[in-house]
């Protein structure tokens, strides 16, 4: 049997395509919308680098990969909005790695297409691994597939302004408690307002999704992230100490409300940061990420690290 090649995003630069060294030479190239769909479909990842795309000239290239950006809304991390639905990526320190995810998979909805700019690279470390979502699921046990097969309950307290996480207003860019509710009516999830002012909100979603295409089956959950145990154990114990389990920020478990082994979402963490590519990034580059078929994360880094991030259908 011929070795599996293993999988890597696609490099577009001024050498792999016989182009300048420009922004504008960029966006020539990106102006054949068509081609930039297969190329993304077939390698599930992009990253466009060695162009020297600045802050100004990113404005004018994000629209030929983003046509309709969208806005973060019913997002978990912690962001800040510096543009026209385009955000920081997420603001956890600096020494921690975040492990990998599609963005949003825990959601009804979320976004087919990610945009990441790096601003400034960091000192050092800081690169964005991304891993094929099919091989992240064939990599994981089999009795791990089973357990996850029926599907996962994602729950989020939001508070009202003052607590742990993030709140409800910042959660949906709203202060209008009916845009909130109009939101989770139409995503099939159930909520309630407590006397504090805060949310909870419940729903359940797939663990695994099938490809539209190609009929693979893909990881698309978010399972080790809103588990306590995937925090370390002294962090774990700290939050439980101060929160019931119904009280935390966000958590998980099986559709039926079984909870999830510690050890089932630690090997969903391990082999997916084990499988993932990095990206080591140079100011001014790019990556486009398909965000059903490939996920993404972040390394530790030192140094004053700033990546953008933008989303679309």
């Amino acid at each position: 049997m011929e070795p599996t090649t293993p999988w890597r995003p696609a490099a577009i630069s001024p050498d792999s395509h016989a182009l300048p060294a420009t922004a504008d030479a960029l966006a020539g190239f990106l102006q054949d919308s068509a081609r930039t769909d297969e190329l993304l479909a077939a390698h599930k990842v992009l990253v466009l680098s060695g162009f020297g795309v600045g802050p100004e000239e990113l404005e004018k290239i994000m629209p030929l990969l983003l046509p309709d950006r969208l806005p973060y809304v019913f997002g978990n991390s912690p962001r800040t909005k510096v543009g026209h639905n385009v955000y920081t990526s997420t603001e956890y320190p600096a020494e921690f790695t975040i492990s990998m995810h599609s963005e949003m998979s825990y959601a009804a909805q979320w976004p087919a297409r990610l945009l990441f700019y790096c601003e400034r690279a960091a000192d050092s470390g800081g690169a964005t691994p991304v891993v094929d979502n099919a091989a992240w699921y064939r990599a994981l046990d089999q009795d791990v597939r089973d357990a996850f097969a029926g599907g996962l309950r994602y729950t989020q307290n939001l508070h009202g302004g003052r607590g742990l996480g993030k709140s409800w207003q910042d959660t949906f860019e709203t202060q209008d408690r009916s845009e909130v509710e109009d939101y989770l009516s139409r995503t099939g999830a159930t909520w309630q307002w407590n006397a504090r002012n805060g949310l909870r909100v419940s729903h359940v979603r797939p663990a695994t999704i099938e490809h539209p295409a190609t009929g693979e089956r893909l990881w698309f959950n978010q399972s080790d992230q809103w588990h306590p145990a995937t925090l370390g154990d002294e962090a774990a114990a700290a939050l439980m100490g101060m929160l019931p389990p119904e009280e935390l920020p966000q958590s998980v478990a099986y559709a039926d409300g079984t909870p999830i082994p510690a050890d089932h979402v630690r090997q969903v963490r391990d082999r997916g940061l084990e499988h993932a590519v990095d990206n080591d990034w140079r100011p001014g580059d790019l990556m486009l990420v398909d965000n059903v078929q490939a996920a993404h994360g972040r390394r530790p880094f030192t140094g004053g690290r700033r990546i953008l991030v933008a989303m679309s259908d």
